[in-house]
């Protein structure tokens, strides 16, 4: 530095410094009347409190506010802590920064305290805690003040006048107005908000209140079940404290580094705060949360127009049972206020409106993983069919119904009958046993491999013993659990209801076996087309007597060591069916019988190409026991599914006769004989009958049978007697799914024969 500049800059720094200090003194000026007053009156505490409030006063505030605003706002302050009983108790740290502050952000400084204790102080008359107290403004302040959100607003940040002048506010500045309404009446209050919820779909700003704790609230959301709720507690609940764009901060006037992210002023760290997202996101729970589900819906109108409808509604199934009801959010409630539901991700759904009175519906979508919001448009919703309304309300349709109407009748019909029956076959299912009469039917059970998106197989394997002792077929019964292991599927081993010798196939076991069936169906995921029969031994016989008259239920049977007796093979034509026998099995002859049964359904497999699917395997040396060789039935069993429409059938009554058959049904089981039998056979629009079919026997019909929109021509013994078209109708789908819940077998039209 030469001589001469630093001369000059010497004689320039002595001409500014006194101007500097004259400055600051002018600064000061207002901020040391403000702390010299405030002792003056209210004395050491009130010194303490201004203080405080100069000290983590923003630095504008300094250069801008008069020592008479500070002074008011402090003046009375102190008469709220001394007027109202909740503020006498709270603590003077959180009095000092939580009460006395005249601003909540960076909105514009104004003398809100002396209005705003006029206005509030009748709403909390008759309060006993802070806590009522607040809750008398949330549901009432905002209708004195005459402020309702709307997203029309000129700046978030607004002050209450602003607010008021405009007669709207969003979350923010509906948040200052209560903050400051609960301040006035000395409850102590901060704003709370997050920049961005973890979905991305944007910020929200709301309050937290002191009563002992801090407690939650919506601002201009009262909620009359109480505080620490809102429809916000689903996205709180997923917000990540150590990522601070996802993060949720409460304002403090305390400056301790950590500044209040502001997203109409980014940069600004001029409001303090402290990460409070721990007692949002489960770290520390707050009592009482009601935690929303996955799927936010907004509903609206014409663009321009109407941009939020508000509506009923309902999340329903793809076939339109109703799962969860919501409302949907128009008018003074938040933008981000939105009717949540849950859904399973990879599960389909709807949702359906209730519109000015008439119900609509949204095309089926697919439930997806973490939180999504749905904007429907509902100018683009399709109307209910009124078919499925009136199932709805417990009605039955009455009109003819379309190929694709018919399948969603179905399925919903289906649902509904799952429903009522519900709670029964789930008491059946967990305590694995189904009565009937004075028979029980008791079960083991193992679950494979991952459920297959069509459903999960079940396999019911029928134990050996019978004529013995309770405690010999207890031990065959547990040994059945151990047999076998299907690569995936229930396994389920059912302990006899009798110690009779034919334990399986007395007249009970094949009611017991539809129910047995219906409730894996109903409640555990099972595909009914995905049902498979096999038993050892006396069971064994079992499945020789149940496999062919109850064929229409399974995909597969496999007999393991059991003799057959008076049963006939005739009825498995469509039954996929596996012998296994010891070739050394001499008692009563079960090697020999295997063999010729072998033989026998070699033959009408020959006159019968498209049926009698077999496999025999008759182990040369093997005793009873083949030592597991017979498990090699289970994946071939495995490798076929039911088809609950053959083109062909054959029902040859049993000494325990029923009264349906995949699609034929008699008209009164009481008259139907052991030995009856019926041939019936589709041949395009043809359906051809030979045997001893009954005057007024049922078709059971559906689409995949044959064209339910075309003629249908029924020839029996040789005479035409019938050719009609068939009636889509609900209640062929009603009656045919109350007498068995099997929807792939479901008849969606009936034709009776003269």
């Amino acid at each position: 530095m030469d001589g001469a500049g630093g001369a000059a800059r010497v004689r320039v720094m002595r001409f500014l410094l006194p101007l500097l200090a004259l400055a600051a003194a002018a600064a000061a000026a207002p901020v040391d009347d403000f702390i010299a007053a405030a002792k003056a009156k209210h004395g050491e505490a009130g010194e303490r409190a201004a203080k405080f409030l100069v000290e983590h006063m923003p630095a504008k505030d300094k250069e801008s506010l008069t020592a008479e605003f500070l002074t008011e706002n402090l003046d009375l302050a102190f008469q709220a802590r001394a007027e109202f009983p909740w503020a006498k108790a709270v603590p003077e740290e959180i009095f000092l920064n939580d009460v006395l502050p005249y601003a909540v952000f960076d909105e514009t400084r104004e003398a809100w305290r002396a209005d705003y204790l006029a206005k509030a102080r009748p709403v909390v008359k008759d309060a006993k805690t802070a806590s009522e107290a607040a809750q008398a403004l949330n549901r009432e302040f905002f209708n004195i003040v005459k402020v309702h959100y709307n997203t029309g607003r000129k700046m978030p940040n607004q002050s209450p006048s602003e607010s008021a002048k405009l007669g709207m506010a969003t979350c923010t500045g509906l948040s200052i107005i209560l903050v400051d309404a609960c301040r006035a009446v000395g409850i102590p209050a901060r704003a709370v908000g997050t920049p961005m919820w973890t979905n991305d779909r944007g910020n929200h700003t709301w309050v937290e209140v002191w009563d002992g704790g801090w407690h939650f609230t919506g601002a201009d959301e009262y909620d009359k079940a109480g505080l620490n709720r809102g429809w916000f507690t689903g996205d709180a609940a997923k917000a990540r404290a150590d990522e601070p764009k996802y993060a949720i901060y409460a304002t403090s006037w305390k400056k301790e580094g950590l500044a209040f992210p502001m997203v109409w002023a980014p940069s600004s760290r001029e409001v303090a705060a402290v990460n409070v997202t721990g007692r949002y996101a489960k770290d520390e729970p707050v009592a009482d949360v009601v935690l929303r589900p996955a799927l936010a819906i907004r509903l609206s109108g014409d663009e321009g127009t109407d941009p939020r409808l508000a509506a009923r509604g309902w999340l329903t199934t793809p076939a339109g049972r109703r799962l969860e009801a919501f409302e949907t959010k128009a008018g003074r409630a938040d933008l981000n206020d939105m009717a949540q539901v849950s859904v399973t991700p990879g599960e389909n759904y709807r949702l359906s409106f209730d519109v000015d009175g008439t119900l609509y519906e949204t095309e089926v979508f697919s439930g997806e993983g973490g939180e999504t919001t749905r904007d429907v448009k509902a100018r683009g919703l399709a109307k209910l069919p009124p078919e499925i309304g009136a199932l709805l309300n417990g009605e039955l349709p009455t009109g003819p119904l379309t190929k694709e109407l018919a399948g969603r009748v179905g399925r919903l019909k289906f649902e509904l009958l799952v429903e009522k029956d519900r709670n029964a076959r789930a008491d059946e299912l967990n305590g694995k046993a189904i009565k009937l009469g004075d028979k029980t039917l008791r079960w083991l059970e193992k679950t494979f491999g991952e459920a297959p998106a069509d459903g999960r197989s079940l396999w019911i394997s029928m134990h050996g013993g019978g004529g013995a002792p309770r405690q010999v077929n207890d031990q065959q019964w547990q040994n059945q659990i151990r047999l076998y292991e299907p690569a995936e599927g229930i396994y389920v081993a059912p302990r006899a209801p009798t110690d009779t010798w034919n334990l399986w196939h007395e007249g009970h076991i094949d009611p017991m076996f539809q129910r047995l069936i219906e409730n894996h169906v109903a409640l555990r995921g099972v595909s009914p087309d995905k049902i498979y029969l096999m038993g050892y031994s006396a069971g064994g016989d079992g499945v020789w007597q149940l496999a062919p008259r109850m064929a229409d239920r399974f995909a597969a049977a496999a007999m393991m060591a059991g003799h057959p007796n008076e049963a006939q093979l005739l009825g498995l034509r469509n039954l996929p069916f596996a012998i296994f026998m010891g070739g050394a099995d001499g008692a009563y002859n079960r090697n020999k019988i295997a063999a010729a049964k072998t033989v026998e359904m070699a033959e009408l497999q020959k006159a019968d190409p498209g049926g009698y699917v077999h496999m025999s395997r008759i182990y040369e040396g093997l005793p009873h026991w083949m030592n597991r060789k017979d498990a090699e039935g289970v994946p071939w069993m495995a490798k076929f599914m039911r088809n609950p429409w053959p083109k062909k059938i054959v029902w040859l009554q049993d000494d325990i006769t029923h009264d349906r058959f995949y699609w034929l049904k008699i008209p009164d089981k009481a008259s139907a004989k052991a030995g009856q039998k019926i041939v019936a056979t589709v041949e395009g629009q043809t359906v051809k009958l030979e045997g001893d079919v009954p005057a007024k026997l049922e078709l059971r019909l559906s689409d995949a049978l044959l064209d339910l929109d075309q003629a249908v021509t029924v020839i029996v013994n040789g005479k035409e007697v019938l050719s009609k078209k068939p009636v889509r109708s609900a209640a062929a789908i009603e009656r045919s799914l109350e007498e068995r819940l099997d929807l792939p077998a479901a008849a969606t039209a009936v034709l009776v024969l003269p």
